[in-house]
């Protein structure tokens, strides 16, 4: 999943279709000068719909398409005949997008479930036939209604990545060098901050043929929930992780701090991000001796399970899997 192919946000322009005009026909035949109104309805315009796929991961398919347009409905017609429908415009998108009103920043829903489709913009009903205004008083209606117009809006659509375990840490913190350890991802890795731009997904295999996706997520710094850096795009992708593995470097000045820092702003984005399973990884101990992993316990945060990781030396690896796979299935029992 490469950084160019990798569309988490696009904001587009919807139209809906317009409906059908009703019809102001009278009943003609052979046998009949002047019958009644028999004006049929119009047809409603076309809806613009999301669907859920499993099988998409990105809203690529969206990012050069500005405009998505449905198209109107059909005018009824006579012997009460109501007009065709105006086609609907289904949108394939991946899991977790979240739809937004682009003007207010609303929230408006989310795509779940594969297969789950919902309504983004509507479109026009229909106008009804002149058969439905007649009346003792006016039994020849010669009037009957136009289709409601579509309508025009601006929608945004953001991507939450769907995965059991999300990697939070600063930038260099090794999340995309355990990433390419345990999995067949292979995110782009170096020496300098924001080398991951996008998140990374990657299929951790398991015991017994099992596995679990983990997300390598874009580094987060200080402001992040203010959108500094890469601020909200990193945080929205964690809303949908169900165990958060915090990683920090062991030569890191100040653990504490720096797993304070890390988790003052998620809390500050979201305080129930905190609610979720928590683990922390201390990465980049193939350099450590025993000496010296005894100083770093002495200053590890309390309340949060640890293991010490090196993902190049495979020190602590299988430890960290277990660790994990117990979080994740005892938080889906409990």
């Amino acid at each position: 999943m490469s950084s160019s192919n990798f569309v988490d946000y696009v904001k587009v322009c919807c139209r809906s279709g317009k409906g059908g005009a009703g019809s102001r026909h009278f009943h003609r035949d052979r046998t009949t000068a002047k019958g009644g109104p028999d004006g049929g309805d119009g047809g409603r315009g076309g809806h613009i719909i999301l669907r859920g796929n499993k099988q998409i991961w990105t809203l690529l398919s969206l990012k050069y398409r500005k405009h998505i347009i449905a198209p109107g409905g059909g005018s009824g017609s006579s012997a009460l005949c109501t007009g065709k429908f105006g086609k609907d415009e289904i949108i394939e998108v991946p899991l977790g997008t979240v739809a937004k009103d682009a003007e207010t920043g609303d929230f408006l829903f989310e795509i779940t479930e594969h297969g789950e489709e919902i309504i983004l913009l509507s479109g026009g009903r229909g106008g009804l036939g002149n058969n439905h205004f007649k009346s003792s008083t006016n039994q020849t209606p010669r009037y009957a209604q136009p289709g409601e117009p579509g309508k025009e809006e601006w929608k945004i659509l953001e991507l939450k990545v769907l995965a059991d375990v999300g990697l939070v840490g600063f930038p260099n913190a090794g999340k995309s060098t355990l990433l390419s350890v345990v999995s067949a991802a292979k995110p782009e890795i170096a020496n300098y901050p924001f080398t991951t731009i996008v998140p990374n997904l990657g299929i951790v295999a398991y015991r017994d043929h099992q596995s679990f996706v983990m997300a390598d997520i874009p580094g987060i710094i200080e402001g992040a929930h203010k959108g500094k850096g890469l601020g909200h795009r990193f945080l929205r992708h964690i809303e949908r992780n169900s165990v958060l593995l915090f990683m920090i470097p062991s030569d890191s000045n100040n653990i504490i701090e720096e797993y304070e820092v890390l988790l003052k702003e998620l809390k500050l984005y979201n305080p129930e991000l905190l609610d979720k399973e928590k683990m922390l990884a201390i990465t980049k101990c193939d350099l450590l001796d025993e000496e010296l992993k005894q100083e770093i316990k002495k200053e590890l945060p309390a309340g949060i399970k640890t293991v010490f990781i090196s993902s190049i030396s495979q020190i602590g690896i299988v430890e960290l899997k277990d660790m994990i796979w117990k979080m994740i299935h005892d938080g889906m029992d409990g």
